[in-house]
């Protein structure tokens, strides 16, 4: 490095002055020729505490990552001994005490097949109403029907019925304010399920998905379908999609009336009760003949009672088993179950979605797990014309599950279900009619196919592996 050189001064040696780099004098060592610097003050205390600030929101925002991919309770590898069969009385009492709430008698179940059967009576019902009507989904998005919901319900809150209404943020992110604006100034009490506030940002992962309708506590409706253009119509083409709703009549609306009003009372703190929302239900002569039971889930209150429900279901399965499934991603104790009742002779059939699918992630993850299920006897079929969004099932023609759960990891676990069970031998025989036409159109997957799909399908169901957890 130069030194910096004064002027002569009367037969002085020329002055060396330390230099200076960026204005920071440098100081020469009085016993070496090297120059060392002189350290400016300690940085501000502010960087300090941006620095722990920034580690803090970095710790936090982990945290509650961690919390959202993680179900609410802890997971206990079940033991299942399979000790009865579906006809027997056992498994009734097992499903209706053990888990659920009672099976009650009494009931009329009626299948709606797609949009032009499933939206007309549900909007009749809903202008029908003369003392209250609950209604919480998952998707409500923007579309004609969304807004004849939206005007339906808003004519019955402006002739002064109570309307309640539940809506999932997420499933109703799409759906124009507009709807929002109407039905609020019309007076329709609406919530949002989970909406962000700093008190539940653990629990952004945990959505109801429950779809549930009741008009007086006297008519339900529940099942699959969403408040969405892709859910009208009559699944004719790839934008009209295939699912399945029901109406339901008798003393169970009062368990779907309850299980609505868990949600509400979880967001709101409001209990809605009294004479319009749970009636007396006359039963002489009663409605139907069907027993029936509606059963729910929650990671904040059981979140594996749907799971075991199914695990009962197909355990006891003696003959059949019939899955119509949107999404179907079963963990490794489900597929063990499955293949059990493979290897006792129990007949299982599949239909799910096949080109037509809102999810490419879901279906590898899906497609991942047929192997043993195909070389064991099972029959798995794609439905071609559309999606497929139907959640059904049907064990040994005797009972039957409808609603909106998957038979996947985020329902069993993570999201906020509703299924109804139906004990009725001819509501399963017409339920596997339909189960079977779907069948017809569809294609069969054999063990072959499935080992000849192409390399880029199976990479693809590699990596979805590691989100099986959340799918």
């Amino acid at each position: 490095m130069a030194s910096v050189l004064q002027p002569r001064v009367h037969g002085e040696h020329p002055a060396i002055v330390p230099p200076s780099v960026g204005g920071v004098r440098l100081h020469r060592h009085p016993q070496a020729a090297t120059y060392h610097r002189a350290m400016p003050p300690a940085a501000p205390r502010r960087f300090t505490m941006f620095t722990v600030l920034l580690t803090a929101l970095a710790t936090g925002a982990l945290v509650l990552l961690a919390l959202n991919f993680t179900a609410g309770e802890k997971k206990v590898q079940q033991q299942l001994p399979r000790l009865y069969n579906t006809a027997h009385p056992q498994f009734e009492r097992a499903l209706g005490s053990l888990l659920g709430p009672g099976i009650v008698g009494g009931n009329a179940v009626t299948e709606l097949l797609n949009g032009d059967q499933i939206f007309p009576p549900m909007l009749a019902a809903i202008k029908s109403a003369q003392k209250s009507v609950t209604f919480e989904t998952y998707i409500y998005w923007s579309g004609d029907i969304g807004k004849q919901f939206a005007d339906a319900l808003s004519e019955r809150a402006r002739a002064g019925v109570p309307v309640h209404v539940l809506l999932d943020w997420v499933g109703s992110a799409k759906m124009e304010e507009s709807y929002l604006a109407e039905m609020k100034a019309a007076g329709v009490q609406i919530e949002k399920f989970h909406k962000p506030h700093w008190y539940n940002l653990a629990r952004l992962n945990n959505r109801t998905h429950r779809k549930l309708l009741v008009v007086d506590g006297q008519v339900g409706f529940t099942g699959g379908v969403g408040i969405a253009p892709e859910w009208t119509g009559h699944a004719q083409d790839p934008n009209h999609w295939r699912d399945s709703h029901y109406l339901v009549r008798g003393p169970v609306v009062a368990q779907m009336q309850a299980t609505f009003l868990d949600n509400w009372l979880k967001v709101t703190g409001k209990v809605l009760h009294g004479e319009a929302y749970f009636p007396a239900i006359a039963q002489d002569p009663p409605v139907g003949m069907q027993k029936a039971q509606m059963f729910s889930s929650s990671p904040s209150s059981g979140s594996e009672s749907m799971q075991l429900m199914y695990h009962l279901a197909i355990t006891a399965a003696e003959r059949s088993i019939d899955l119509s499934v949107a999404y179907f991603v079963p963990d490794e104790l489900t597929h063990k179950l499955l293949m059990d009742a493979l290897a006792r002779g129990v007949r299982l059939r599949l239909v799910t979605p096949g080109e037509h699918t809102d999810t490419e992630t879901v279906k590898a993850a899906s497609r991942a797990t047929w192997g043993p299920l195909l070389q064991a006897g099972a029959e798995i079929y794609e439905y071609t014309p559309t999606m497929y969004h139907c959640k059904v099932m049907i064990v040994d023609q005797l009972l039957v599950s409808v609603g909106s759960t998957n038979f996947d990891n985020r329902s069993f676990r993570l999201n906020d279900e509703a299924n109804l069970n139906v004990y009725d031998a001819a509501f399963a025989q017409r339920q596997t009619q339909v189960f079977e036409d779907d069948i017809e159109r569809s294609r069969r997957v054999t063990y072959q196919a499935w080992l000849d799909r192409p390399l880029r399908e199976k990479a693809h169901e590699k990596l979805t592996a590691l989100l099986r957890s959340q799918l």
